[in-house]
């Protein structure tokens, strides 16, 4: 283990539980306790919980922070109430990907955004770069333990440990105090089932790791939480998403508001709407047995012409197959277009197919 790397405080939980430790990003985290295809299953058919205090969280107040945050993130800050969360995403002055990243608003004035933990510095640094002086802009993320509790049972856990609170709806947001503490719960997550984000201290983040658990939580690593969320379509930064790639071409002009005023990247992506994407990210699945598809694996068309590589792949745990997304030009985007994806020199034969994946997910509230 290298002292370079960074250490979530659920460190010493994740080792007692017998958690394989790896370096991901920069940070020593748990990959799997038991197997991945255990705790993937564990997530689809009950519940299961993920350590996700690497990830940032950015506190933003102020009287004007609705309009500079609308300026800022794609999607419409005003159209939430206090309460509520959406996905948005962090773009540059080319429409690029800076972060994708979930805001929370607490209050008229008050803001809490989950970002993601290779993006911490760089998101901080961007808007700080155009922060205003009446806008308060903190960055949070030494303060908090983060656990993504997530599966069609997760809901219960929270209901057992805080019978007294009312966990929020979905995309919602709750800070409250327990037995002195100031705890916060997000009904989101990244795996496409019901379930809920929980942040509290630093120092007390062990302990609740270990109270969920004992209330029937599943460990589980960043192998299940990858496979779980490619099976959804889900995009991860730096794989998915990046400063060279737009909303657009990765198919999140859901989450794009075009109409709402002016925002950094708005006049990049109102031209490439108005004139056609060239590329676009796509899912892929096997039509046979083959060895997992990965990251940077080429697709190729059936005549052998290279199209493209993987930005993500991984062995579905659910469907038994191999998944996976790649930008692919236009030509060869249509749902059912048949590719080769080479896999160390071994061709597999995969077709273009409509996401997510995985159809069965439960939802939240």
């Amino acid at each position: 283990m290298s002292d370079n790397l960074l250490h979530t405080p659920l460190e010493s939980v994740h080792i007692e539980l017998g958690a394989k430790m790896v370096p991901f990003g920069g940070w020593f985290m748990p990959v799997q306790y038991t197997s991945i295809l255990d705790e993937h299953a564990a997530v689809r058919e009950k519940f299961g919980i993920f350590d996700i205090s690497h990830m940032g969280q950015l506190i933003v107040r102020g009287a004007g922070a609705e309009g500079w945050l609308n300026r800022m993130l794609s999607n419409n800050v005003a159209a939430l109430q206090p309460g509520d969360g959406q996905y948005t995403l962090l773009l540059n002055g080319k429409g690029g990907v800076i972060d994708d990243l979930i805001i929370y608003r607490e209050a008229a004035d008050a803001f809490f955004l989950v970002v993601n933990a290779s993006r911490i510095e760089q998101d901080f640094f961007w808007l700080a770069r155009h922060q205003p002086e009446d806008i308060a802009l903190a960055n949070e993320s030494d303060l908090w333990a983060g656990m993504a509790v997530q599966g069609p049972t997760a809901v219960a856990s929270f209901s057992a440990l805080f019978p007294e609170q009312t966990i929020p709806p979905r995309n919602g947001i709750l800070r409250f105090t327990h037995q002195g503490e100031e705890l916060v719960v997000c009904r989101t997550g990244y795996t496409g089932e019901d379930g809920f984000e929980f942040f509290s201290s630093a120092s007390s983040g062990p302990d609740w790791l270990k109270a969920y658990v004992a209330a029937g939580a599943k460990p589980c690593g960043l192998g299940s939480r990858d496979s779980l969320r490619l099976e959804m379509g889900y995009p991860l930064n730096g794989n998915d998403l990046s400063e060279e790639l737009t909303p657009l071409e990765a198919g999140l002009g859901f989450f794009v508001d075009l109409n709402k005023g002016d925002f950094i990247g708005r006049d990049v992506l109102a031209a490439q709407k108005a004139d056609g994407l060239t590329r676009k990210l796509v899912g892929l699945q096997y039509l046979e047995k083959g060895a997992p598809p990965r990251a940077h694996y080429t697709v190729e068309t059936p005549e052998g012409e290279v199209i493209g590589e993987l930005a993500s792949g991984v062995l579905s745990p659910s469907l038994m197959t191999g998944i996976g997304m790649a930008y692919l030009p236009i030509a060869h985007t249509k749902l059912g277009t048949l590719v080769n994806i080479d896999v160390r020199s071994r061709k597999f034969s995969a077709k273009v197919v409509k996401k997510p994946f995985y159809k069965f997910a439960s939802k939240g509230a």
